[in-house]
């Protein structure tokens, strides 16, 4: 709602921004949204546990303020509590583990021979990700409820479908959304493709995170998959990308980049031929972690050498929904909420991705309907498997994390089932303290 019709509320504007250590992704939020002149009179609070990365991000954000003219005051704090207090927005950006952990997800499961190129939404790499995450975002909830009921907490955080089906669950929070760029520049990537301007085109999508599929694709109300089609029919290229080579049998092209969409299906890295024709990364997002923390250490020098920063914004969507929901402004963004009826053939409990109203209101998802059943039932395995991980906590149940090792596609494909079961053994230790107690039980035969 307009802080405007709400004259009994404290009249400054207070973001939150947990993991605020994720300095890069931060510095791009912020820039996003100091670019709206309604929301530079703000309060910016950040909160991350290292204390270094906490100051880098405090000095990066008062930089980007003075750039662009905002008049924000941006505090930082080692407790998560005092960031939290009477927040409006809470912006999720924790990685729990970091590098290290990240590294774990890869190097593990690399030593049974299964293969990953980013590991963070499905599989084991998805699994353990969401399981060592999941005792910050109870405690997170527990905060939230105490200090801020009303903010609205947007995550950005991954496994994206896992964490929200968890927070909901777990926590009782109810204003939660959470928000991927996926289908954002999918778009981008479709509308110059086929030579069309982005402004012009007509979308729609839907799904799973990082699973979803573009339903609608038009300009000016001629459907583009026909041009699509050709270009993709004279190109040998493009033909070479995983998520082309489902489109061409799934009739939908899927939101995701081709790393992504390899790991949540059987078909491809499994198999030598198809890693090589797809031209699949295998472990290509360790790359992008040794990247991130390059563009961190660039940050802090040049921030201590009173260098200028590289202001840029990311056309996120945490900053557009704080932008709509302050000022009553209409948007429709991508979120991931509960589907609780918005697409018609997949679980309720399930989290989905849909196209969302954004006003003064809140967050209004789309009602969808029914996927094409050959969409559905893609979404229904990958929509299991987070069901599993999320029961696996809910209600300490170790077994549960096993299930949904045995139930994710590409695991199924390359380990048989008691190899599956002595790797999550392995993975459990290798996570030791980082999973709650009663998921670290030794299973394996």
């Amino acid at each position: 709602m307009s802080r405007t019709s709400h004259p009994h509320r404290k009249n400054r504007l207070k973001i939150a921004f947990i993991g605020a250590g994720s300095v890069v992704f931060t510095q791009g939020l912020l820039a996003d949204l100091f670019a709206f002149p309604e929301l530079g009179d703000v309060l910016i609070a950040l909160h991350d546990i290292d204390p270094e990365r906490l100051a880098t991000a405090q000095a990066a954000a008062a930089y980007i303020a003075r750039h662009q003219g905002a008049h924000a005051t941006v505090t930082a704090h080692a407790d998560r509590r005092a960031a939290l207090a009477d927040a409006d927005f809470v912006i999720n950006i924790v990685q729990i583990g970091m590098g290290e952990a990240t590294r774990t997800d890869f190097e593990v499961p690399a030593r049974f021979g299964l293969r990953q190129t980013i590991g963070d939404t499905l599989g084991i790499g998805g699994i353990f990700r969401a399981l060592r995450t999941f005792p910050f975002l109870k405690e997170l909830g527990a905060d939230m409820a105490q200090v801020c009921p009303d903010a609205w907490l947007l995550n950005y955080t991954n496994p994206m479908a896992m964490n929200v089906q968890y927070l909901g669950a777990a926590t009782g929070l109810t204003k939660v959304v959470g928000l991927c760029h996926s289908v954002y520049w999918t778009m981008q990537d479709l509308a110059k493709l086929v030579n069309v301007p982005y402004e012009e085109i007509t979308y729609r999508a839907a799904g799973v995170n990082h699973q979803a599929w573009v339903l609608r694709f038009e300009h000016e109300g001629r459907d583009l998959y026909p041009v699509l089609d050709e270009l993709i029919a004279s190109d040998e290229q493009l033909r070479r990308r995983v998520r082309v080579d489902m489109y061409r049998r799934l009739g939908h092209y899927p939101t995701e980049t081709s790393e992504h969409s390899s790991e949540y299906v059987p078909w491809y890295l499994h198999h030598d031929g198809e890693v090589e024709r797809l031209r699949l990364p295998v472990g290509a997002y360790l790359g992008i972690v040794d990247d991130n923390v390059a563009q961190y250490l660039r940050t802090k020098d040049a921030l201590a050498a009173g260098e200028p920063l590289a202001v840029e914004g990311t056309l996120e969507y945490a900053p557009q929904i704080i932008h709509s929901v302050v000022t009553g402004t209409p948007r429709t963004v991508y979120g991931n909420v509960p589907n609780r009826g918005l697409i018609d053939n997949l679980p309720a409990h399930g989290v989905v991705e849909v196209p969302c109203l954004v006003d003064a209101s809140g967050v209004q998802p789309t009602r969808i309907g029914e996927l094409p059943p050959q969409l559905a039932a893609l979404n229904r395995t990958y929509l299991s498997a987070n069901d599993l991980v999320v029961r696996a906590a809910l209600e300490d149940e170790p077994r549960h994390i096993r299930h949904a090792a045995m139930t994710d596609p590409a695991t199924a494909a390359a380990l048989p089932v008691e190899r599956i079961w002595q790797l999550c053994d392995a993975m459990v230790r290798a996570h030791g303290e980082r999973l709650q107690p009663g998921l670290r039980a030794l299973l394996g035969d």
